[in-house]
């Protein structure tokens, strides 16, 4: 046994989705499976505070979900279709045997991205199964994130999981996984904005999350190392998370962009989505991913914030707005425009979002209002778009940020 961690439940995270993988692939039945995980990884929450983490932590908990499945054939009757894997599974000692430290060590999480994207799920179902499944996301969050009840969400994701019970556990065909794919980079997108910017509680980030979304991006581009829209994806990760160190002060306080202490940003990860994207423009159609690396790439060459290149930016947001036009890529317009062409272009590109219903409702657009406002000089408006940002977002560290912009502000 290893010494006691601080928190079981940074370690946990990321085994989640791992152990799940090897769990379906070895018995199938994903609703069974994600069960069975579950309750390894409550075992494992209770168990190794107490005793110290196994020396295989990953074989650990497949040992665990596995006799919890073998369990429940049991109960179900069903001991004749498995009464091999049972009498297996009864065998092990609390260490895993070298066959499970074998599955442990493939990672399947890959695969288990491409399942819960399959076809026969509709879009919102397959993101919302793979934040469950691969992300690691609370039911409660994926709901806040579909704006949706969570009563709502527990259904979606509980039939999707029926949906691909029977489907086989393995990695698609080249066909099938061209289909897949634009919405295993969406859910991958999701799962990285989600641990960038949590949408509620008390931290900013959630690095478990950004690490895996980057994990994975990188393992489908080893997959698929010419399609430039999965390089776009990645450098647009790399790019992005390199901020993540000087995005908050000590106490946790958000810092934007443009107070950012730039010297904290990771200039390595910077240099690899740069090359990246880069190379991938000068070579395949350009897509959605590979613009908004473009962007953030634009925003990581200049040295301070009044060095950033307004213009590049706004024109590149004029091309993602034909490409993928969508209300979050018209409210990042709005900020640049109005940096271009003066607050009040970007008002009234702002204006054009108030009846979308896509987008009613979200704190961004009173957010992006409030700065576009406090430009301009009508700082009591600012004031009141600032709190009401304040009063409909979910995550402490941008409450706190608003409500603060607001009281530097004259009623």
């Amino acid at each position: 046994m290893n010494e006691r961690p601080a928190d079981i439940g940074d370690l946990l995270r990321p085994l989640a989705p791992q152990v799940l993988g090897v769990v379906v692939r070895r018995h199938g039945q994903f609703d069974a499976c994600e069960d069975a995980v579950q309750d390894a990884l409550l075992a494992a929450a209770v168990q190794w505070p107490v005793e110290g983490v196994p020396d295989n932590p990953r074989g650990w908990l497949i040992t665990v979900a596995s006799r919890r499945l073998a369990d429940q054939w049991r109960s179900e009757n069903a001991r004749r279709r498995r009464e091999s894997t049972a009498a297996a599974l009864d065998g092990m000692d609390a260490a895993p045997a070298a066959d499970v430290d074998r599955a442990g060590a493939e990672d399947d999480t890959l695969t288990l991205l491409f399942l819960c994207c399959h076809p026969a799920l509709s879009p919102p179902s397959q993101v919302a199964l793979t934040l469950r499944a691969v992300g690691g996301l609370t039911t409660a969050q994926i709901a806040h994130a579909f704006l949706v009840p969570e009563s709502t969400m527990a259904q979606r994701i509980s039939r999707a999981k029926r949906t691909v019970a029977g489907t086989e556990f393995a990695r698609p065909a080249e066909a099938e996984r061209t289909e897949r794919l634009g919405a295993v980079l969406h859910v991958l997108y999701l799962v990285f904005n989600e641990g960038y910017t949590a949408t509620s509680g008390p931290e900013l980030h959630r690095p478990d999350l950004t690490r895996e979304a980057i994990r994975l991006a990188r393992q489908v581009h080893r997959l698929l190392p010419d399609d430039g829209e999965v390089a776009g994806l990645l450098a647009l990760m790399l790019t992005t998370d390199a901020r993540r160190p000087a995005r908050t002060r000590p106490d946790g306080a958000l810092v934007p962009l443009a107070e950012q202490d730039r010297s904290r940003w990771d200039t390595a990860s910077i240099s690899e989505g740069a090359a990246l994207i880069s190379a991938t423009l000068a070579r395949a159609p350009v897509g959605p991913y590979q613009l908004q690396a473009a962007i953030a790439a634009v925003h990581a060459e200049a040295e301070r914030a009044e060095d950033t290149d307004w213009p590049q930016v706004a024109a590149l947001y004029r091309v993602l707005d034909v490409l993928a036009p969508g209300p979050v890529v018209t409210l990042n317009r709005a900020v640049a425009v109005g940096m271009v062409d003066g607050p009040q272009a970007g008002l009234n590109l702002l204006a054009t979002l108030d009846s979308d219903d896509r987008i009613a409702g979200l704190h961004r657009v009173p957010a992006v209002r409030a700065h576009l406002l406090e430009m301009a000089g009508d700082e009591a408006a600012a004031r009141g778009a600032y709190l009401e940002a304040a009063r409909r977002t979910t995550s402490v560290p941008e409450q706190r940020y608003l409500e603060d912009r607001a009281a530097r502000l004259p009623r």
